[in-house]
């Protein structure tokens, strides 16, 4: 009775839970000490809640008190902690996307299709990803790469599904010639099976058992409690009708990045898209485009129906487009003979279209300077698909109010005449789509800004621009000068050496390209003064990076479907401390 009166009597003192050590010595209790105690997400988040109900503490101290990140705990299957010492560490990478994932190890995209539709669980290991990998990527519980940082491609893709990813894992030598792995003098062969735990970047021998996640009821209250505070709107980059329902599921108010070129990778489409990119003329390239349109129409179809009236921010083509071609012998020669082509003809043209530094390269708003019909296909079929929502859901001409406002984004904008170039040729494609279908559209057409030069000259920028979106994957890497896919093999060394406090590509770095985003704000709504902002690169959706666009007043942050509750709780607890 007195330990148990004690420890009530501590608890509501400090007013959170705690740790209580005593002794009892001859029939006499002594309490040795006493402090918080430690607790995993589920707990943190039924104790928050348990103190309120006993008017211990309020609701906003509670959303103090749990610690965003760990969310990851409830969202995603996790290794048991009591089997995981009893299995063989081979390797260790960069945690690039939280989860667990169990499977046998599989070297290409192809080869885990085939093995999950035989009902096997893979992991695909690569050197590096690329486009091409994606159905083999969605095919797989894990990603295992041997380069490339927290915002390579593997690490972006795998956020956005969902799927757990170690990446840069430089201890590793991938050979999918010879479908297997090295780690020093052991050999990982095709087939064999391997766990990889994306929180920690740890890479496990054999089939380490894992623990599946639990959204309780108190994960809702938490939610709906973030949401009353927050005043940051949370959004998602989603590319899928799948991704786009997870984000809904997950309490997103629309989408904030749509990669289009995701949807081109597609099997249905890819050989149209090669077709368009081998085009030697024009006319040849609007063939080929031609075919690819009612594809990309029903894409923006499906995501608007699945955001009923949310906004969809939706980014027109930007990687290179060799990006797009095969790379394989094997696949040259098949893609020469379905285009009925030599294989000399088509290697010329991949060789043609090679760059030193394609990152820094023909891509973005350049190919739609240079090819402008890409773009036009592009707002053509976003537009249809707008038009096709609004006249279903009977809002016509007539009518002030419609279901949903598309946003158009230009990417890679470093210079105002860029802007403006594109905004003339797409403005009257979109004119011409609301005309013919008889319907009152508002639309948006903005950029991102992603170039150090677009931040200086936003000013100018916003007097074309409906929006600005920061593109902070590549804002950081130009700023830096590190490579977003090269840099994992230093960063690590500059962390632990205190050289730099976070990786950049994982947590914003407020100092340098912090102050460029800050600048761009300021010029922007100079110019613009209700000019909507925010951030869609891999950072909005790290705590710290939401606390600095609430403060430098961002609009909304827009991140992976399954970092999209820890976005919610974050924005709630950067708008409670801005309060304090």
């Amino acid at each position: 009775d007195q330990l148990i009166a004690i420890f009530s009597k501590l608890e509501k003192h400090y007013r959170d839970m705690q740790d209580v050590e005593f002794t009892i010595e001859n029939g006499k209790l002594y309490i040795l000490q006493t402090r918080s105690g430690k607790r995993t997400a589920p707990a943190s988040i039924k104790v928050a809640i348990d103190l309120v109900s006993e008017k211990l503490i309020t609701k906003k101290e509670a959303l103090l008190r749990i610690e965003p990140e760990k969310l990851d705990q409830l969202l995603h299957p996790t290794l048991d902690p009591k089997a995981k010492f009893k299995y063989k560490l081979i390797a260790t990478g960069l945690p690039a996307s939280p989860g667990a994932g169990v499977g046998e190890v599989v070297f290409n995209a192809e080869t885990a299709v085939k093995w999950k539709e035989a009902g096997k669980k893979v992991i695909l290991v690569r050197a590096e990803t690329s486009p091409e990998d994606i159905s083999g990527m969605n095919a797989a519980q894990g990603i295992l790469t041997a380069r490339g940082g927290m915002t390579s491609h593997a690490a972006v893709v795998a956020r956005g599904m969902g799927k757990c990813c170690v990446s840069g894992c430089e201890s590793i030598a991938v050979s999918e010639i010879e479908k297997k792995f090295r780690i020093g003098d052991l050999i990982v062969s095709e087939g064999d099976l391997i766990t990889l735990d994306g929180s920690t970047g740890e890479v496990f021998l054999g089939e380490v058992p894992t623990v599946n996640p639990e959204l309780s009821g108190y994960f809702g209250t938490i939610m709906e409690w973030s949401d009353k505070y927050k005043k940051l709107g949370v959004r998602t980059n989603a590319d899928t009708p799948r991704d786009a329902q997870v984000a809904r599921d997950f309490g997103a108010t629309g989408i904030g990045l749509c990669r289009t070129e995701h949807m081109f990778f597609q099997a249905d489409r890819i050989f149209a898209v090669r077709q368009m990119i081998l085009a030697d003329t024009a006319e040849q390239r609007k063939v080929a485009l031609a075919k690819i349109f009612p594809m990309q129409k029903n894409d923006f179809l499906e995501l608007f129906k699945i955001m009923k009236g949310f906004p969809v921010k939706i980014r027109l083509l930007d990687p290179p487009l060799h990006e797009f071609l095969p790379k394989e012998k094997a696949d040259i020669e098949a893609l020469a003979r379905e285009m009925g082509i030599t294989v000399e003809k088509l290697q010329d043209k991949i060789d043609s279209l090679h760059e030193q530094n394609p990152m820094m390269g023909h891509r973005g708003c350049r190919l739609g300077i240079s090819f402008p019909e890409i773009f036009e296909m592009q707002v053509r079929a976003i537009a249809e698909a707008a038009c096709e929502v609004i006249k279903k859901n009977n809002v016509i001409a007539s009518e002030a109010k419609q279901s949903l406002i598309p946003e158009i984004m230009i990417p890679l904008i470093g210079e105002f005449n860029e802007f403006k170039w594109l905004k003339d040729r797409l403005v009257p494609v979109i004119e011409d789509t609301i005309k013919k279908y008889g319907v009152k559209m508002t639309y948006e057409i903005g950029t991102m800004i992603e170039i150090p030069r677009a931040a200086l000259t936003a000013d100018a920028i916003a007097t074309e621009a409906d929006f600005f979106s920061f593109g902070t994957n590549d804002l950081t890497q130009m700023t830096y000068g590190f490579s977003r896919d090269d840099a994992g093999k230093f960063l690590k060394d500059y962390t632990d050496k205190k050289i730099l406090a976070e990786d950049p590509f994982k947590t914003l770095d407020t100092v340098g390209v912090g102050r460029l985003m800050k600048m761009a704000v300021d010029l922007g709504r100079s110019t613009k003064k209700k000019l909507h902002i925010g951030i869609c690169g891999e950072q909005g959706g790290d705590p710290a990076t939401i606390k600095y666009c609430h403060q430098i007043g961002l609009n909304y942050v827009s991140c992976s479907p399954y970092r999209v509750p820890i976005a919610r709780l974050a924005a709630a607890q950067a708008a409670i401390e801005a309060d304090k």
